[in-house]
């Protein structure tokens, strides 16, 4: 399956090692106004070479848009693009091509469909998420200017930031090379990542993501709630292990008459445990959540493992990779969440005509 939303629909194709990344965008309403640059800038903070604790691969990110929009408005039909390669290294994933690297999706793939593209990854690559981002940055323009998506790295192995997300300045998000908006926590995230790379090993954590001002209505009621959409995207990025959202697993230990939410006269609430998010359905808080990713898989050390044949080999990776997925996850995971919200926006539209 390549395709992501229920009426908002998004579509892909492509491989790290291919021409090109591109994706058909259907059900996009007429007449809105696109803002390129700024979808443009969405890819920019996703891709790779922007500071020495991400992959040097030199990418460009350009995406040029093929169909459904005309003199800079959407036209209804559905909407075409394409990202061109342009800095592949294919030399550098020769070693494993009858290799199993551990922890990857080489195995897996080659046992369901019998052949696999072991050029960084083909289509197992977290590369793919250049689409995703492209798609959410456009689905964006669907959804009211007054909603706020911010993410941000909460945390880099046993590196936490302490601090709740209601204490932050988001607009400090973008000011250090890896995303999180407390400084002094961002320092120590960095120099924990650069002793990670040069020891060529990778690191996980988690990212936090916060959306402010969402209209109460927004999910429905049972298969399509707003935390199960929003935890399906997000558990298709590469690396994700884990998500929850409001009291997440927290919640698990504390009572009812500890966990409830208490109402206000104006129908907002006392504390906001849930998330943002009651019956699947927005409530009109903010809605928060946290993803987990674990270190990436290619290490730049030599591990054990096998090849096709089942017989012992040495497997090191080589070429240029993350030491840390989290800096260039965190455009990802703002516009899927945005891509979820556009979709559900638009299906909620529809429930009132």
């Amino acid at each position: 399956m390549n395709n992501l939303g229920n009426f908002l629909t998004l579509s892909t194709f492509g491989e790290s090692h291919g021409i090109a990344y591109g994706g058909i965008i259907t059900n996009f309403p007429a007449g809105i106004e696109i803002n390129f640059e700024e979808i443009q800038h969405q890819l920019d903070r996703r891709k790779p070479g922007q500071s020495s604790i991400v992959t040097q691969r030199k990418e460009s990110d350009t995406v040029q848009f093929l169909s459904g929009t005309f003199e800079g408005k959407s036209t209804g039909t559905p909407i075409g693009f394409v990202i061109y390669n342009e800095n592949q290294k294919s030399k550098d994933y020769e070693h494993i091509a009858a290799a199993y690297r551990p922890s990857h999706a080489d195995f897996t793939y080659d046992q369901k469909f019998g052949i696999r593209d072991y050029r960084g990854g083909g289509k197992s690559s977290a590369r793919e998420t250049i689409n995703w981002v492209a798609a959410g940055a456009l689905a964006k323009h669907i959804l009211p200017s007054t909603i706020e998506i911010h993410a941000y790295v909460s945390s880099v192995g046993d590196i936490f930031c302490m601090k709740p997300y209601q204490d932050l300045d988001f607009s400090k998000i973008e000011s250090n090379d890896v995303r999180c908006p407390d400084e002094e926590t961002a320092e120590k995230m960095i120099s924990k990542i650069k002793e990670i790379k040069k020891e060529g090993n990778t690191i996980g954590g988690t990212i936090t993501c916060v959306i402010k001002n969402l209209p109460i209505g927004i999910g429905e009621p049972v298969f399509l709630k707003l935390q199960a959409e929003l935890a399906k995207a997000m558990l298709n990025i590469n690396a994700a292990k884990g998500f929850e959202y409001g009291s997440g697993f927290c919640g698990a230990t504390m009572t009812g008459k500890e966990h409830n939410d208490l109402f206000n006269e104006d129908f907002t609430t006392k504390t906001n445990l849930s998330g943002g998010i009651q019956g699947g359905i927005s409530n009109g808080m903010d809605v928060y959540f946290r993803v987990a990713f674990k270190p990436i898989a290619t290490i730049l050390r030599p591990q054990e493992s096998v090849d096709k044949d089942g017989n012992l080999v040495i497997v090191e990776g080589k070429g240029r990779h993350d030491p840390c997925v989290l800096p260039r996850a965190v455009p990802v995971v703002e516009n899927l969440a945005a891509f979820v919200l556009a979709d559900l926006f638009l299906m909620n539209q529809i429930r009132k005509i």
